[in-house]
């Protein structure tokens, strides 16, 4: 004999119902960013600001960058990042145009922005997602957390899972290669360079690279001319901007003969953008970087010309 019940659902089993329903749909949504703090939204943003170029970038790969109303200098990609407004730069936030805009999550950098802003904008209530990767894994986590944190996690997750497929692919390719010991320099004036904490310290080991200089405590430190000819580097890559400045930069170095990086022609320029920027084209980034190391591994390893030998 059949038990179903046929006819209206009772009215107290109905608002049940609705009530787990309505729990389901406007579930708390709690993250924890890269520095440990827990982020708690009751629903997904809507309008998010962004205080630094990478955490643009991260968001639009989260599939959210419909969601940013505000975004700091710098941060021109991709390019519909340039339509936002602008709420400060390197020199500090806007505080006024971050509070006018009404966000309801803030994108932090730890190392980039004012602790004083930070702090200032968590005091007024403002939920705040602070980014600090410090391992090329965690962009793929962070990008995973700004969907979650926007509703639109489905499109971070196929994001994050490519990225790490890309990073895995060129992890294997550079695996057991012989060490070729790398001077990064950050800045020229003063000399600055990266300690082996850095994101990009952690690139230039993925590709077979050694820096120098990881033995610092600071991840970004001012250095003087004889720390690098003491540590006398195989090859020395320099960020830029603008190609325009690389033949300044070289010549910079070539007044140092007796560096084996000179000595080699071991001189090589990156773009800056794809490797300061911890966002998802970091991985173009290492790969030429790669390819540099790549290049300065073969020139070292070369057997070296016996002069005055006849051909």
């Amino acid at each position: 004999m059949s038990c179903t019940r046929k006819g209206p659902v009772p009215r107290l089993l109905l608002l049940l119902i609705i009530t787990m329903m309505s729990g389901i749909v406007g579930a708390d949504i709690v993250v924890k960013d890269t520095l440990g703090n827990t982020v708690h939204l009751p629903r997904p943003a809507m309008r998010i600001v962004s205080l630094a170029p990478h955490n643009t970038e991260n968001l639009f790969a989260a599939g959210a960058g419909n969601r940013l109303v505000g975004a700091t200098l710098y941060s021109d990609y991709p390019p519909d990042a340039k339509k936002v407004p602008r709420v400060g730069g390197y020199t500090g936030v806007d505080l006024e145009a971050v509070v006018a805009l009404k966000p309801d999550l803030i994108l932090a950098w730890e190392s980039g922005n004012k602790k004083s802003d930070i702090e200032r904008l968590r005091s007024l209530g403002f939920p705040i997602f602070i980014s600090e990767p410090r391992r090329l894994e965690q962009i793929a986590d962070e990008i995973e957390s700004l969907g979650e944190l926007a509703g639109t996690l489905s499109v971070a997750r196929r994001f994050a899972t490519r990225f790490r497929e890309r990073l895995q692919r060129l992890r294997l390719r550079h695996a057991d290669l012989p060490s070729v010991r790398v001077f990064y320099e950050l800045w020229h004036r003063p000399l600055m360079t990266i300690n082996g904490e850095q994101l990009i310290s952690q690139a230039i080991a993925l590709c077979g690279g050694r820096n120098i200089f990881d033995h610092l405590p600071a991840l970004a430190a001012t250095i003087d001319i004889e720390a690098v000819l003491a540590a006398d580097p195989e090859a020395i890559i320099i960020p830029v901007q603008h190609p325009t400045a690389e033949r300044k930069r070289k010549e910079s170095w070539q007044r140092w003969p007796q560096l084996r990086a000179v000595t080699l022609d071991n001189i090589f320029f990156v773009p800056s953008d794809l490797l300061h920027r911890q966002g998802p084209r970091i991985l173009e980034g290492t790969r030429l970087l790669c390819s540099t190391i790549d290049e300065a591994r073969e020139k070292a390893r070369a057997p070296a010309k016996t002069k005055g030998t006849t051909p």
